[in-house]
């Protein structure tokens, strides 16, 4: 029996029960629609996390002093004491292979009062024109305006202003520890508010234009914090950092005290959470096909159990074993191809419309956070490539581990007490 002819007979044997066959394919085609949906589900998740996550404030890649962080004291500039050429800093790491945008910070922390009321806060200097270039904080804003360049004016999260009883156009007293050891204070002007449903960061954080905060926190021009840098591609940031610490090198000088690093190292727990979610989904596919593998050999069984005297006679005839094993791998294979195109045609519709289109559910739940990101109430889906290739050869092999112990006992049918009825 050639092989054609082995394929032939397992794509007729399909025929021979319709009903269960079919019963059976659907069996494997949700199976295979189930764990495709989840595995882009869990992308989603994933990528919203990150994109949210990294996006809103931090960047993906982040250039501090090499003492700055964890402690992150306002003294450990870049370049030390004696700063660093901040437009050529800036420029070398917006012009590293992989790096989208880049713009300077400074950080400090102090008291943010209308008299009053007191609020403490995280006060971070950004360059209006370039912070918008690589993170999204300033595009939360609900009312009012973000900062002007050299303006004395801030912008405070909603909680802050509603905790301090402050809006817009108000005056706050501004108290905070410079870096010659004075205390620096100043009146600004609420130029707007921001809301990113982030509890921490809209009731302790407060942006003012990069130059006003240096001012008050006596540090010269030439020393910054922070250059936060954007990356198309989040999970492409460790190669982004590799390239900027070589164009700052270049740039600057091997001498230059700065160093960058990727959202993985200094957002660790976002990672985690990745490597989470996708050993989930292994689990998933195991489950599905584990449990698909007992509907397939089932099948099997019974259908060679049916034509277990035509296998005896083909036996008798003197046909080899093995191509009797070849005849019901073959139908195993038939059965998860059929199963696996109807997969498809469900599967991938379905992702196409969800990743084009993800359904809004503000009205089941609001914004919350995981992992430090935001995470809004729509049900995002990514097209999980690799899980589509990976599904259909579990499929495939469920369908051939499903079919040995049938394949093996119809293989092993006693040809003469078969055909007597024995």
């Amino acid at each position: 029996m050639a092989a054609g002819t082995g394929w032939r007979i397992g794509w007729r044997n399909l025929g021979r029960n319709p009903r269960r066959a079919w019963i059976t394919a659907i069996g494997l085609a949700i199976g295979y629609v189930a764990v495709v949906v989840m595995s882009g589900l869990g992308k989603g998740l994933v990528a919203e996390m990150v994109d949210n996550g990294t996006g809103l404030v931090t960047g993906q890649v982040q250039v501090h002093a090499a003492d700055y962080l964890p402690d992150r004291s306002l003294y450990a500039t870049i370049g030390g004491r004696e700063g660093t050429d901040v437009p050529r800093l800036v420029a070398a790491v917006a012009g590293a292979p992989g790096v989208a945008a880049a713009a300077p910070r400074v950080y400090g922390a102090g008291l943010v009062s209308t008299g009053s009321a007191t609020a403490a806060g995280l006060l971070m200097g950004v360059d209006p024109g370039r912070e918008e270039t690589v993170a999204r904080i300033l595009e939360t804003v609900v009312e009012g305006r973000p900062p002007g360049a050299g303006r004395r004016e801030i912008l405070i999260g909603t909680e802050m202003a509603r905790t301090i009883d402050a809006g817009i156009g108000d005056t706050v007293v501004l108290v905070a520890p410079a870096a010659d050891g004075s205390l620096g204070n100043d009146l600004f002007v609420v130029s707007g508010l921001f809301r990113t449903s982030i509890a921490e960061l809209d009731l302790a954080w407060a942006i003012l234009p990069l130059g006003v905060l240096q001012e008050l926190l006596v540090l010269p021009p030439e020393r910054i914090h922070e250059v936060v840098a954007r990356v198309e591609d989040p999970w492409a940031a460790p190669g982004a950092a590799a390239s900027a610490d070589s164009a700052i090198t270049a740039a600057l000088g091997p001498q230059v005290d700065a160093e960058a690093r990727a959202w993985t190292e200094f957002r660790p727990e976002m990672v985690d959470y990745a490597r989470l979610t996708g050993s989930m989904q292994w689990l998933l596919l195991v489950i599905v096909f584990g449990m698909a593998v007992f509907g397939v050999a089932n099948t099997l069984l019974m259908a060679s159990y049916e034509r277990r005297r035509e296998f005896a006679l083909l036996l008798a005839l003197g046909t080899r074993p093995r191509l009797i094993v070849g005849s019901v791998l073959a139908e195993a294979v038939v059965l998860a191809a059929v199963s696996l195109g109807a997969g498809l045609l469900l599967a991938v519709p379905i992702l196409v419309w969800w990743h084009r289109a993800p359904p809004d559910v503000s009205w089941l739940y609001g914004g919350f956070t995981m992992a430090g990101g935001l995470m809004r109430p729509i049900l995002r889906v990514e097209i999980p490539w690799s899980m589509l290739y990976l599904t259909a050869a579990a499929l495939l092999v469920t369908a051939l581990v499903a079919a040995l112990l049938p394949a093996w006992r119809s293989a092993h049918i006693p040809p003469a007490d078969t055909l007597a009825g024995r």
